[in-house]
């Protein structure tokens, strides 16, 4: 056995687009992903907006950014930009 727990290193790291900027230190990010139907196996695409927190208010609507899991930094805001792509 470990001694280390393995979910502590593991955050989750997602790809999106900016949708929103309005907020002060807050982008609004639209992240797609495909999905495939468990019975008729059509797939789809599935889109679920995140809030992330931006420090130096540098990303612009329409840019692709990635994001990063977090610790609570406001009531909604549990994601981190990481990088402007």
């Amino acid at each position: 056995m470990s001694t280390t727990d393995s979910r502590s290193d593991q955050t989750r790291i997602l790809s999106g687009v900016v949708v929103s900027d309005a907020g002060d230190k807050t982008v609004v990010v639209a992240v797609t992903t495909v999905k495939s139907h468990p019975v008729y196996k059509k797939r789809y695409k599935v889109t679920k907006k995140y809030a992330a927190h931006d420090e130096k208010n540098l990303c612009k609507v329409g840019e692709s950014v990635r994001i990063k899991e977090s610790r609570p930094v406001s009531r909604t805001k549990r994601w981190v930009v990481v990088t402007s792509q």
